[in-house]
Parts: C-alpha cells; sequence; structure tokens
C-alpha cells in the first residue's frame, strides 16, 4: 500500500464539504428539505456539530480511498478526473439509490443527493490534480 500523502487528503474531503455546503446551503436548500420531508424544526434539533464532524470524517475515508487508488494506478489527470466522477456516479449514487428504493424516497430528493455526491467528488479530483 502506497503512502497516504495527508495534505490533499484533507483538502479533498474539504473541498467535497465545501460543495455540501453551497449544495444543501444555497443551491437547494428548500427543494432539498421538501423532497426529504425535513420541518425546520427537526432540522434546528439536530446536534449540528456532531453532524458536520461525521460527515467531514466520511468524507476523509472517501478521500483517502480515492488518492489510494489514484496513487496505486498511477493515474493520468484525465484518469484522475474520470476516477473521482466515476466513484461519485458508478458507486456512491447507486448505493444511495439502492436505499433510496427502500425508504420510498422520491426522485428529487435522490437526484439532488446524487448531484451533490458527483459534483462533490470532481471538486476533489481537482483538489488532487492540484497536488499532482
Amino acid at each position: 500500500m502506497g503512502e497516504i500523502n495527508w495534505l490533499p487528503v484533507l483538502l479533498g474531503a474539504l473541498a467535497f464539504f465545501l460543495v455540501g455546503s453551497i449544495w444543501y446551503g444555497v443551491l437547494f436548500a428548500k427543494a432539498w428539505q421538501k423532497a426529504a420531508g425535513v420541518s425546520d424544526e427537526q432540522l434546528q434539533g439536530g446536534n449540528m456539530a456532531v453532524i458536520f464532524a461525521l460527515t467531514f470524517l466520511a468524507e476523509v475515508i472517501i478521500a483517502s480511498a480515492l488518492w489510494h487508488a489514484i496513487q496505486r494506478t498511477g493515474a493520468s489527470d484525465r484518469a484522475v478526473m474520470m476516477m473521482a466522477v466515476g466513484f461519485g456516479a458508478t458507486i456512491m449514487v447507486p448505493a444511495i439509490g439502492i436505499n433510496y428504493l427502500y425508504l420510498r424516497k422520491t426522485l428529487a430528493h435522490f437526484l439532488i443527493d446524487a448531484g451533490h455526491f458527483i459534483v462533490g467528488m470532481a471538486a476533489m479530483g481537482g483538489v488532487f490534480l492540484y497536488f499532482r
């Protein structure tokens, strides 16, 4: 297993996190809230510090797995972006799609969340390219 360079991994996770902040805070806040069936009271009731910390931790795990795959394959710049977006589109999106089918989530909810995963992974790939 190759060494993990933690600076791009952490910054890649941060890029994903920032995409989520914009995605769910500015671009699709109300649409996501409606599609998810989450009330204003429910949003206020969660421990956002814990939610954000666990979200970032999960994104660090994703970033470290992607970084490892890139380093092990010696991927070209084009392949880095293909791997990043491809990971989002062909692994993460179908995985949440399966869960959403059984949870009876709406198509709108799925599309908002799927878009976040794909754009977030593209941002992470961009950070990784910067550190090549």
